[in-house]
């Protein structure tokens, strides 16, 4: 923590203090001064690394899911045989096209901004150099990258579960009883409506769970993310308390017949 070390730092500080005559006060101070600084800037920077780290991994993360993923629903829409002596529902044709073609286009979306902002990051990334971080375009473009990961994971993942419903049905719903069934109950489920029934029981549920996971997930983040800047407000604060004792110490040390030897 940073003002554990802050602390610790003026103790050591203050103990070589104690051994140097020939050092002032005031200087001391101003010594200590320029270390904790120096130690506030390189929070600063690992904390710019940290984020950039983030997200190049969330880029890495998108660009994968959504070249897999619309590959999938793409190779889907081709191979599937439509059974040209069967009467399809025209809501279940027209929602299998518009779910495919929503589909891709998200993920292509997402693929897109990976594609153009992880080049600059990777490249400021592997430079061995503390202050390249300022030159990375992660900070700037926070909202795209976010962007990126929510159509990516969530939008995206969602639209997959229900292309896989959806592609159940214009498979299975052709399927008919055998021919030599002589029932005549003619309202009864074919094997076909069965199994996309089947089918949607189980993936309903499943959706079900992956929304309250990524509300939990996102609460979860949230939540972390608030505990963190709460903590780094009290180090903040921590920080200026001492720093505000000592400049009194060293405003009263500096007045007349108060001067260190």
């Amino acid at each position: 923590m940073l003002a554990d070390s802050s602390v610790s730092r003026l103790v050591d500080h203050w103990a070589a203090f104690e051994g140097e005559e020939r050092l002032s006060y005031s200087e001391w101070i101003s010594r200590s001064y320029r270390e904790l600084m120096s130690l506030n800037e390189h929070s600063m920077q690992a904390l710019s690394w940290r984020r950039l780290y983030l997200s190049r991994a969330k880029l890495k993360a998108s660009s994968r899911t959504s070249a897999l993923l619309s590959g999938f629903a793409m190779v889907a829409m081709v191979e599937v045989q439509l059974e040209a002596n069967h009467e399809y529902p025209p809501g279940l044709l027209i929602a299998f096209s518009a779910c495919t073609t929503v589909l891709v286009a998200v993920h292509l979306f997402a693929l897109m901004i990976s594609t153009c902002i992880l080049p600059n990051i990777e490249a400021v990334s592997n430079v061995h150099n503390l202050n390249s971080v300022k030159e990375s375009p992660h900070e700037r473009m926070h909202r795209h990258i976010e962007l990126a990961w929510a159509f990516s994971t969530v939008i995206g993942t969602l639209l997959f579960l229900a292309e896989v419903v959806l592609l159940c049905w214009v498979k299975f719903l052709p399927l008919r009883k055998n021919q030599n069934d002589n029932s005549n109950n003619t309202n009864a489920i074919t094997p076909g409506q069965a199994a996309a029934i089947a089918s949607t029981s189980i993936m309903v549920p499943f959706g079900l769970v992956f929304i309250v996971f990524a509300v939990h997930f996102y609460r979860s983040l949230v939540s972390h993310k608030t505990d963190r800047q709460l903590q780094e407000i009290k180090e903040l604060s921590e920080f200026a308390r001492l720093q505000n004792q000592l400049d009194n110490r060293a405003e009263a040390l500096d007045t007349p017949g108060s001067h260190f030897a």
